[in-house]
């Protein structure tokens, strides 16, 4: 069941989006070679207990505040000390705040130090297919019209694997929420866009192969050619006459 927002209740995500936003605006930049994605993930904690809230992912039972995924890891790496950011990588983090019941979820693709050309292309690809989404998530058009923007550009003008085993969301008031948001065309429900709707969209974009299969651990989810992913994420709330992006942060540089 699809669960529109009323004003009081978009106006509390949008509080917890907008700290998130900070969020990345304070850690994205402390980010470098030589860290452990659990050296992350403790700034990640330490700013949301700050704020008073509550790491979101802790309701999925995830061992971590944030999912970090480098490089072939497309979604849902999981925090190690073991784990080290090298020169180059790309580190995708996908972060969630539970601030006063109310849900924010966003992920930003991080470029750690001299990245190769041919990966910022992918995520240059990548954000374009995001904003191409976010411009199709208006009331009176389908989810599938997302779907068709993020594909068109990520795959039809790039040539990119765009993963369909995984998608974006309804969010908000609990983690994941119906509809579900594919990246890509694909057969099933594609209920219309409403004012009230809170959706996470989401891009998994992958340099090669569309195809992604889970790790030993039981979260981390791979590229099945181990070729590098980019991973993109905003929320965004529907209303009559405009769409606006929650987790807005322009000025953020990574």
């Amino acid at each position: 069941m699809i669960r529109l927002k009323n004003e009081k209740e978009i106006d509390g995500i949008r509080k917890s989006c907008h700290a998130l936003a900070d969020l990345f605006r304070e850690i994205v930049p402390q980010i470098e070679p030589g860290m452990s994605t659990k050296a992350v993930d403790d700034l990640v904690v330490k700013f949301i207990k700050k704020i008073g809230g509550v790491p979101a992912w802790y309701a999925e039972n995830f061992a971590g505040a944030a999912c970090i995924s480098i490089n072939e890891q497309v979604i849902h790496g999981i925090p190690s000390k073991k784990k080290i950011i090298h020169d180059g990588d790309l580190v995708s983090i996908d972060i969630g705040i539970d601030l006063d019941g109310y849900i924010s979820d966003s992920c930003h693709t991080v470029q750690v130090g001299n990245v190769k050309d041919e990966y910022k292309r992918l995520v240059k690809a990548t954000r374009e297919s995001l904003a191409a989404g976010i411009e199709a998530c208006v009331a009176g058009n389908r989810i599938r019209d997302i779907s068709n923007a993020v594909n068109d550009v990520a795959n039809g003008k790039y040539g990119y694997g765009v993963v369909y085993d995984f998608c974006g969301h309804g969010v908000g008031l609990d983690v994941h929420e119906d509809p579900s948001v594919p990246n890509c065309p694909m057969s099933g429900p594609n209920p219309r866009i409403q004012p009230g709707m809170v959706l996470a969209i989401e891009p998994m974009i992958n340099l090669g192969t569309a195809d992604v299969h889970i790790a030993g651990d039981g979260w981390t989810v791979l590229t099945n050619d181990g070729k590098w992913s980019c991973h993109e994420e905003h929320t965004v709330a529907v209303f009559e006459d405009h769409t606006e992006i929650l987790t807005l942060c322009d000025d953020l540089v990574c």
